[in-house]
C-alpha cells in the first residue's frame, strides 16, 4: 500500500474498530479513469482488511484503454487483444481513506496503478500528476495547491426518465436564471444540503453553494488543498453528487454544454508554496500585490504551453462547444487580473495569490488538467520566460492573442505534435492520450445527429 501526505478522514485503525462494531461493511477501492471517472471494486470490509489493505487487488488493464462506453478500441499499446488484456494491480493509497455516507456502512479508499513487475502505470492519470508534482519539488523545491470549482445542471427527472427520454424534453430545476440568487439554490436546497453535508461527512471542507446561469445551474465550492488532495476529492465529490441525485429522483450532469444557454466549466485554482517551509511562493514579499518572479515565470508557462496541452484540459468533443465569445468561457490565450474574458485570470493578494485556468469544463479529468498547468509552470520557470503584458479589457476582442483550440481534432493534433508535451510527460502518455482523442472524434465522425436529421430528413 502506499500513502500519501495527508492525514486521512478516517485511519486505518478507527476502520479496524467500524467494522469490528458493525458501522462499517463495505469498503470501496478506486482509482480515476481517463474520462475522469471512479472505477473499483467493492469488498467486503473484513476481507478488506485481512487480504487487500496490505496487498491491493487487481482489475483489467483496459479500463485505461476503452472509449466512455467501455467499448475496447484499436490502438492503446498498453493494453490490447494482441497483450491479452492482463491486469494491473490496484495499490491503496491509506492516506485517502474516507467514509462515505451517502453509501450507509461505506469507506472508500483512492488506489494508484502499478503493473505486476512494481513499475507505475505511465498513463494513468492519478500517476501523471504525481510525476509532474515530483518534479516541481526535486528540480525547484516548490509544492502546488489547487482547486476546483465545477458546475452542473440538475434536472428534475430520473437518469433512467433522462435515458429513456433521449435526454429531450428534461425538467431543470430552476426555470429561470438563478445565478448568486438565494431563492433559486432555496428551491433544490434538500439535494444541495445532502451533497454538501455528505461531502463534509467525506472529510471535505465545503465552503459554499451558488446558483449560476443555465437553467437548474449551480455550483458547490471547497477549500483548495494540495493538488494531489484536490483532485482525489474532486472525483470522488462528483461521483458522489450523483449518487446522491440519483437517490433523491433526481439527475445531475456535469457535461460541459447541455444546450444553447451557458456551460458547465471546472475553473482550476493554482498556486505555488515553498515545499520546506510551507511558505506561499506567488506574492513579491516586498509587495503582497505583486508576483513573485517565480510566479511571473509559472503563469508565462501557463501561457506557452496553453494551445498544445488543451486536450487535457477539454478532452472531449463536447468540450469545445463552451469557447464562444461572451460566453465566460474562454476564447484568447491571454492573461489579466481579475479579468473573466481571459483563459488565464490572476486573483488574490498576499498568501492568496493564485491564477485561475478557466479552460476546462465539468466534463475534465481533474488529474490531467493539474498535471498540465504544473508541467506548463515548470517550463516556464525552467526556461525562465518573460510574462507578456496582461489584458485589461475584452479579450475575447483581441485579435493580438492567438485562440484556444476550437475543436477536438485541433487541440489533438497540437498535442501529438508537441515536443514540450513529449519532455514533459513522456511518449507513452502523448500517444496514449492521442488515441483518447482520436477514438473519440472517429466515433463522433460517423454519428448521425438530430441536428442533421432536422435540417436534412425533408428539405435536402
Amino acid at each position: 500500500m502506499t500513502r500519501s501526505t495527508r492525514t486521512p478522514s478516517l485511519s486505518v485503525e478507527a476502520l479496524r474498530g467500524l467494522v469490528a462494531a458493525g458501522e462499517v461493511h463495505t469498503v470501496l477501492l478506486a482509482f480515476t479513469d481517463m474520462q475522469g471517472r471512479l472505477q473499483g471494486k467493492r469488498f467486503a470490509a473484513g476481507h478488506f482488511l485481512d487480504e487487500v489493505l496490505d496487498h491491493g487487488s487487481e482489475g483489467c488493464a483496459y479500463l485505461l484503454a476503452v472509449d466512455v462506453e467501455l467499448n475496447t478500441v484499436d490502438g492503446y499499446a498498453m493494453a490490447s487483444w494482441d497483450t491479452g488484456y492482463g491486469d494491473f494491480e490496484l495499490v491503496p493509497d491509506v492516506g485517502t481513506l474516507r467514509r462515505i455516507p451517502w453509501q450507509p456502512g461505506t469507506a472508500l479508499l483512492t488506489a494508484d496503478l502499478r503493473w505486476p513487475d512494481g513499475s507505475p502505470v505511465a498513463a494513468s492519470p492519478r500517476q501523471i500528476l504525481r510525476r509532474q508534482l515530483d518534479r516541481l519539488r526535486d528540480e525547484f523545491g516548490l509544492t502546488a495547491w489547487a482547486g476546483t470549482e465545477l458546475e452542473f445542471l440538475v434536472f428534475r427527472n430520473s437518469y433512467e426518465e433522462a435515458w429513456n427520454s433521449g435526454y429531450r424534453e428534461l425538467t431543470p430545476a430552476n426555470q429561470y436564471n438563478a445565478d448568486y440568487s438565494l431563492l433559486g439554490t432555496g428551491r433544490i436546497e434538500p439535494l444541495l444540503a445532502r451533497i454538501r453535508n455528505g461531502m463534509a461527512g467525506a472529510g471535505m471542507t465545503v465552503e459554499s453553494a451558488k446558483g449560476e446561469c443555465n437553467l437548474g445551474q449551480h455550483e458547490i465550492a471547497f477549500r483548495y488543498d494540495d493538488a494531489l488532495t484536490t483532485c482525489d476529492q474532486h472525483s470522488v465529490y462528483k461521483t458522489g453528487a450523483k449518487e446522491i441525485a440519483a437517490q433523491e429522483g433526481m439527475a445531475l450532469s456535469f457535461m460541459a454544454k447541455f444546450n444553447e444557454r451557458e456551460g458547465n466549466s471546472c475553473h482550476v485554482h493554482l498556486s505555488l508554496r515553498d515545499a520546506e517551509t510551507g511558505r506561499p511562493a506567488c506574492a513579491d514579499p516586498d509587495d503582497e500585490r505583486r508576483m513573485s518572479p517565480v510566479m511571473q515565470h509559472f503563469l508565462a508557462g501557463q501561457l506557452a504551453a496553453l494551445r498544445e496541452f488543451t486536450l487535457l484540459y477539454a478532452p472531449n468533443i463536447n468540450s469545445y462547444k463552451r469557447f464562444r465569445p461572451g460566453s465566460f468561457a474562454p476564447t484568447a490565450v491571454a492573461w489579466g487580473p481579475d479579468n473573466r474574458t481571459c483563459a488565464l485570470r490572476v486573483v488574490g493578494h498576499g498568501p492568496s495569490l493564485r491564477f485561475e485556468n478557466r479552460v476546462p469544463g465539468g466534463d475534465v479529468n481533474p488529474y490531467l488538467a493539474v498535471a498540465g498547468l504544473v508541467a506548463a509552470g515548470i517550463h516556464g520557470i525552467q526556461q525562465r520566460l518573460p510574462l507578456p503584458e496582461p489584458c485589461l479589457g475584452n479579450a475575447y476582442r483581441g485579435r493580438e492573442f492567438e485562440h484556444v483550440p476550437s475543436t477536438l481534432r485541433e487541440a489533438a493534433e497540437l498535442w501529438s505534435a508537441s515536443d514540450l508535451a513529449k519532455s514533459a510527460f513522456g511518449e507513452e502518455v502523448v500517444e496514449h492520450y492521442r488515441t483518447m482523442a482520436r477514438v473519440e472524434q472517429e466515433a463522433f465522425d460517423t454519428a448521425v445527429t438530430d441536428w442533421e436529421r432536422y435540417r436534412s430528413f425533408e428539405r435536402m
